[in-house]
């Protein structure tokens, strides 16, 4: 060739080269090229390990996760870019031979068949429509070449690795990996590599979760490609050869789906939102809880918190029994909802009257009727127990003994201390704090009452639930370490039983759990709460539409799941408590003035009771309300030589000083016969003045005498009735069978009362201030 010629070939194949580069720049500007942005990835809800918990589709109902070549498997890299496109590093975005073998096949059997595609070409018909003929194909080369021209061969992998197609609404090596094999893409054998690195070439028909042969074919010939190009060892390819092709139901994650609905409205722009959940333990939990809640009502639902209480991260969040089931109510998240919290705000209210000085755990409180101000408390069993020590109080859920030291604390004072520490109480619209909020009279949420229990295992601090990595550590003081220690301690103490069966796991010595239940009136809510060392535990059961549920209750209901899940959580702290505080201390006090046995004349100790205390004050029992001449409980007296009582300038010159301990009025009709004898006030001496230690003067029940027998009318349809009414006082009377309350009535005004079974009945009458009477009755069956 002369050099003329050379010349003008090499200008005519310049002037080609350009003409192509000048049409490509120019199909690059009119057909620009649409990488698919982020609001293309599904946004997905995953544990503290990654686990996917819920991924919430994006606009077309695509179930896809982001990823890149770094965080998956090298198996399946090595797999992929073998079996698929062995020269993806250095071809332009299409492999000629490939196409010419392609276009081959198409020939000889009439249509495509093979369409010779790179990675490339994959990823450009992933990301734009592109129709499966001719001239589709050469868009799809135009469209992988402009991708080569803008992207790195990195870039352009990390394309396919999130948008290969998988199947049904399946996208992304990593959404399929999770879908079809419940694991990520970093953890994949041999075998599942082999799997999911040919499942993009027909998806539909090498579904593993429905065409496990056709899958499990298509598998095996990856593997025999990967050990005839020497990728993998016979060994290796053989082992993996024998692994079946088992494939989960193809489904969306759906775990701790409420918290997950929850975290992606906060945030939808999210497309990665990591939770502090555990997954094995969530999914164990909700099932233990939905086997659980199939024995209950088919409208009961459940909701379980557990936190770890190191970093009040939450590790368990089930917010229904069964998610999306109508019957259920499964959309409705039961882990904030507003519900009344029944008892379980006592141990807050014992721990503050603890930080106030006004109680110890051994402190004499009377659980009677009492009238404070118009509002008359009753327990949940309808019986009354008289004298009763704080920690009994708390641990039998007592009401009236609650009541009493939430007058003394102050209903205001106790519902902004709660609020500082997290649990915002709601009150009905126009209400102000008062003495109900003890029982229930207000509404609360699961997760602030967690938060709040957890001061119980952190020295007093509290702090809201975290629910993702990021979400602040917020503590909040609400009560004095000792405080918390002491309540913890009654609560721990406490055994637990339905039925009078001891709970499975209420004995376990290597976790101890203090525990307290609650129920809302009308059983419309039941809870259980627990704290451990390394955890605490809220439950709620009931129904969300706020019907009631009579039978269901805390200590029945909820009390033993609790006890289930708590067994069913690991245990760090092994036969550990937390340290008991220097300003702790126990001492033995003396009922019924509340001083300790040193200080109190053994005259004056009618009872001995071990007693935690903070600091050195040990408080006295709560003085008397309506009476103050003996409010603080000791009396002093002067008495003649026959032990008859002085008022005021009465008596000789050598009368005696004695001084008389004094039981509460309330608690009289409970106490022994010695314990009333020595309480008991020495009648007045001959032509003393009345003086106004007799206020709390005898009363008697008249309608039926004391000691009779009584015996039901036979073929009678109703219980046996007596007519009583009590004589000697103009105030309120409560009436009592057996300890249990039967009604009230007006001064003299006659009240009856049923006596449903055969046997021997105490009925008690109580007025106002503490005067009481009580018959005994013996009933007999009918004829």
């Amino acid at each position: 060739m002369t050099s003329g010629k050379a010349r003008r070939w090499r200008r005519a194949v310049l002037i080609v080269l350009g003409s192509i580069v000048v049409v490509a720049v120019l199909l690059d500007r009119v057909f620009p090229l649409r990488l698919p942005g982020p609001d293309g990835i599904s946004s997905v809800v995953v544990a503290r390990d990654g686990t996917p918990l819920r991924a919430f589709a994006d606009s077309d109902g695509v179930w896809r996760q982001q990823v890149t070549a770094a965080q998956v498997s090298p198996l399946y890299l090595d797999a992929l870019l073998t079996y698929e496109d062995r020269w993806f590093r250095w071809h332009p975005g299409v492999n000629p031979w490939a196409l010419l073998r392609g276009a081959a096949g198409g020939l000889w059997r009439g249509h495509v068949v093979s369409g010779g595609s790179t990675l490339t070409m994959q990823v450009a018909r992933s990301i734009h429509p592109i129709p499966h003929t001719v001239a589709g194909k050469i868009v799809q080369i135009f469209r992988a070449m402009q991708l080569e021209a803008h992207l790195s061969k990195a870039q352009i992998l990390d394309l396919y690795l999130t948008h290969a197609p998988y199947g049904g609404p399946i996208q992304g090596v990593e959404a399929a990996s999770w879908a079809y094999l419940g694991k990520p893409s970093s953890r994949l054998s041999h075998a599942e590599a082999a799997l999911l690195a040919v499942l993009p070439q027909s998806p539909s028909r090498l579904r593993p979760d429905r065409h496990a042969a056709a899958a499990r074919e298509a598998r095996d010939k990856v593997l025999r490609r990967m050990r005839d190009l020497g990728r993998w060892s016979d060994a290796e390819v053989r082992d993996a050869a024998i692994e079946p092709v088992v494939a989960r139901s193809l489904r969306s994650p759906l775990d701790a789906a409420l918290l997950a609905e929850r975290l992606h409205q906060r945030d939808p722009d999210a497309r990665r939102i990591v939770t502090t959940v555990d997954a094995p333990l969530q999914r164990a939990i909700e099932d233990r809880v939905s086997d659980y809640l199939s024995r209950l009502p088919s409208h009961t639902s459940a909701a379980v918190l557990v936190v770890d209480n190191a970093t009040m991260e939450a590790r368990v969040y089930v917010g229904t029994a069964a998610f999306a089931d109508p019957l259920r109510y499964g959309h409705v998240d039961m882990v904030r909802a507003q519900r009344s919290p029944g008892s379980t705000l006592k141990p807050f209210l014992y721990g503050l009257a603890l930080d106030d000085d006004l109680i110890g755990s051994g402190s004499l409180l009377v659980d009677a009727p009492q009238d404070f101000g118009g509002y008359r408390p009753g327990n949940f069993d309808e019986a009354f127990h008289g004298p009763v020590s704080v920690a009994d109080a708390l641990q039998s859920s007592l009401n009236v003994p609650a009541v009493d030291v939430l007058d003394h604390v102050g209903a205001n004072r106790f519902v902004a201390r709660l609020a500082a520490g997290g649990v915002d109480l709601r009150l009905p619209d126009g209400a102000q704090p008062n003495l109900s909020v003890i029982l229930g009279g207000a509404s609360a949420r699961l997760e602030e009452l967690v938060g709040a229990y957890s001061a119980f295992a952190n020295r007093g601090v509290a702090a809201p639930p975290r629910f993702t990595t990021t979400d602040p550590y917020q503590p909040r003081h609400l009560l004095s370490p000792g405080a918390a220690w002491i309540v913890r301690d009654i609560l721990a103490s406490n055994p637990a039983a339905v039925e009078g069966a001891p709970l499975e796991g209420s004995v376990s010595a290597s976790a101890p759990l203090a525990w307290k239940t609650g129920t809302s009136y009308g059983y419309r809510d039941a809870w259980a709460m627990g704290v451990t060392d390394d955890w605490t535990i809220g439950v709620w059961i009931g129904r969300p539409d706020g019907t009631p549920s009579p039978g269901q209750y805390g200590a029945v209901t909820s009390l033993p799941l609790l006890f289930a899940v708590n067994g069913m959580l690991p245990v760090t702290h092994a036969g550990t408590r937390a340290t008991q505080p220097v300003d702790v201390g126990k001492v033995d006090i003396c009922w019924p003035l509340g001083g300790t046995v040193a200080d109190t004349p053994p005259a004056q100790c009618r009872q001995r009771h071990a007693s935690w205390i903070l600091g050195k004050t040990v408080p006295p029992t709560f003085a008397e309300r309506g009476i103050t001449a003996w409010a603080s409980g000791r009396i002093v007296l002067h008495i003649d030589d026959k032990g008859r009582r002085l008022s005021g300038g009465c008596g000789p010159v050598g009368a005696r000083t004695v001084t008389v301990a004094r039981w509460p009025a309330l608690a009289t009709p409970w106490l022994s016969t010695d314990d009333l004898a020595a309480s008991a006030l020495p009648p007045l001496a001959a032509g003393c003045a009345p003086d106004s230690l007799d206020a709390a003067s005898p009363i008697r029940i008249a309608g039926v005498a004391d000691g009779v027998t009584l015996r039901k009318p036979p073929n009678a349809a109703e219980p046996l009735h007596v007519t009583v009414n009590a004589l000697g006082t103009v105030d309120d009377v409560q009436w009592l069978l057996d300890g249990r309350l039967q009604g009230a009535s007006a001064g003299a005004k006659p009240i009856q009362i049923a006596l449903p079974l055969p046997g021997d009945h105490q009925i008690t009458a109580v007025a106002q201030n503490g005067p009481f009477a009580r018959i005994t009755l013996h009933v007999l069956g009918p004829r």
